[in-house]
């Protein structure tokens, strides 16, 4: 790996007393490791979401296990489902504050379906279903940040696999996103549909730091996963990663590094390196980032 290979969760973390995590797609492969490191070090609460209770309820037994004063919430959702996705947040965060979130749930290259709310089945679980909660506890995102001494970080997953949206015209297919469409596509279909998803939220994450300066939003590649398959990284020759190295980009953007470290609506590779720079002119365009936000957020406030 490049950068802080050096970078040890266990020991390079620092307290997180007082402060409070949201992990989506916590039940399950980087998600789960995620929380795992986080609760070694004494945060005040961790909220999880996934689609599978039974999992979550073991997933707490196990941790408090070894973490008995860990304090966790399973919030069950579905990120395919706009309306179980804000009905979760509206009914499962208490908190007045939110440090961290990390947007880290995903799919990929599935066949073009549609989510129950009628649109792209992979746009909406990937970038949607977690604009949605970012949008939702936006306000409790800005007046955390508004705490002496705050550190808020939005943290988003994408993937090398971003650069299949130059197989589409204008980098995003707006009308083919719209209720209805499948997208179907004769070459490559589901991972277009896949690359779409992930640089949509390359856009997102550059234009919450625009929009929202007081916190800190970051995007990043998780590397080459045996839990998170990335055609364009197999291709090129890319190390698979092990599963407790697959966490180490996103845990050192959201508590690894020190605070102002992180280029606010950066990208970022494996381990803590800056690539923003060497994103896609596409990924670059802010008026891009802009109509996509716009766009969301009608989508989203019909429900």
């Amino acid at each position: 790996m490049q950068g802080f290979k050096d970078f040890d969760p266990a020991k390079d973390i620092p307290d997180l007393s007082g402060k409070v995590v949201l992990v989506t797609g916590g039940t399950e492969g980087l998600g789960e490791g995620c929380i795992r490191a986080f609760t070694a070090h004494n945060p005040l609460h961790i909220y999880f979401t996934g689609r599978n209770a039974s999992t979550a309820d073991a997933l707490i037994s196990e941790i408090k296990l070894s973490h008995p004063t860990t304090s966790l919430t399973f919030i069950k959702m579905d990120l395919s489902s706009l309306r179980t996705v804000k009905e979760g947040i509206a009914e499962g965060f208490r908190h007045d504050r939110l440090d961290i979130l990390m947007n880290n749930a995903g799919i990929i290259a599935k066949p073009a379906i549609l989510s129950t709310d009628g649109y792209e089945i992979q746009f909406t679980t990937n970038h949607l279903g977690h604009a949605m909660p970012t949008k939702e506890l936006l306000p409790i995102l800005l007046r955390t940040a508004q705490h002496p001494g705050s550190d808020v970080r939005v943290i988003t997953n994408t993937s090398e696999g971003y650069m299949f949206h130059r197989f589409v015209e204008g980098g995003i297919s707006f009308s083919e996103l719209d209720a209805g469409s499948t997208m179907s596509r004769a070459v490559l279909g589901s991972w277009i549909r896949y690359g779409q998803s992930k640089f949509a939220n390359i856009l997102f994450a550059s234009e919450l730091a625009r929009r929202y300066p007081a916190l800190t939003s970051v995007v990043i590649h998780p590397g080459l996963n045996k839990t998170f398959v990335s055609v364009t990284s197999r291709m090129s020759g890319t190390k698979w990663l092990q599963a407790h190295e697959g966490i180490l980009n996103q845990l050192w953007c959201a508590a690894g590094a020190k605070k102002g470290e992180l280029r606010n609506g950066g990208f970022y590779m494996p381990v803590g390196v800056n690539c923003t720079d060497q994103l896609t002119i596409e990924a670059k365009d802010g008026v891009l980032a802009e109509r996509l936000w716009e766009w969301a957020g009608k989508v989203l406030s019909k429900y």
